[in-house]
């Protein structure tokens, strides 16, 4: 008895993925994953394209330009910043928490930092949720209205610089062929690794401590 020969499969047009092969999750996470690898510079959409198997047709049908698919981006790196203590605890307890939880967020995605942090937020529903929140905090512990945005900003101006700091090179501060010519440096420099503390770690607290407790004096 014969049997019929087996069908081919029919092979997908590239470009034209089946449907719920792409969505927004999937496309962000591509691009994130992407200008955390390779930077900024290697962020187009033919090349979250090409990481996703597709054409760059077809990403187009989901996604209209890259900054909409860097605010795609934010949106998912931002749902690892921790606001909900401000709902709940005093402010500088919740100021510490959302602090550490920003800087570590971004110490992870150090390349995103130019850019998030130039990117509108009228189409982050996440950064405005976490704006909310942070404000609420602020508005509970008594600041008038128009210092609020002044002291986020201060702080994330000071999250983001310490996020890059955790980035740099363990040795940044031996000074090299000029060791001896800066003695108080030396020392302190020497001191501090002897605590055994990380020195990024050290400076964050230090820092966020300070500003903190000097924004809260500055209300009174």
């Amino acid at each position: 008895m014969s049997h019929p020969a087996p069908v081919p499969p029919t092979r997908r047009r590239a470009g034209r993925p089946a449907s719920g092969v792409l969505d927004r999750a999937l496309i962000a996470r591509a691009a994130l994953d992407l200008v955390t690898d390779q930077g900024y510079s290697k962020l187009t959409m033919s090349a979250v394209a090409s990481s996703l198997g597709v054409s760059p047709s077809a990403l187009y049908n989901h996604v209209g330009s890259k900054q909409e698919l860097l605010q795609w981006v934010q949106e998912i790196v931002m749902d690892d910043v921790d606001h909900s203590w401000f709902a709940t605890h005093p402010l500088d307890e919740a100021l510490v928490r959302w602090a550490h939880t920003y800087r570590d967020v971004f110490a992870d995605h150090a390349p995103l930092i130019p850019l998030i942090a130039v990117l509108p937020v009228s189409d982050s529903p996440r950064l405005l949720e976490m704006y909310e929140a942070v404000t609420g905090g602020f508005v509970r512990a008594g600041w008038p209205p128009e210092s609020i945005v002044p002291a986020i900003v201060a702080l994330e101006s000071f999250i983001f610089g310490s996020a890059l700091d955790a980035t740099a090179p363990a040795d940044i501060f031996d000074p090299g062929e000029h060791a001896g010519t800066v003695p108080r440096f030396e020392d302190a420099l020497a001191a501090q690794r002897a605590t055994g503390a990380d020195n990024a770690d050290a400076a964050f607290a230090v820092g966020l401590q300070a500003m903190v407790a000097g924004l809260l004096a500055s209300r009174v």
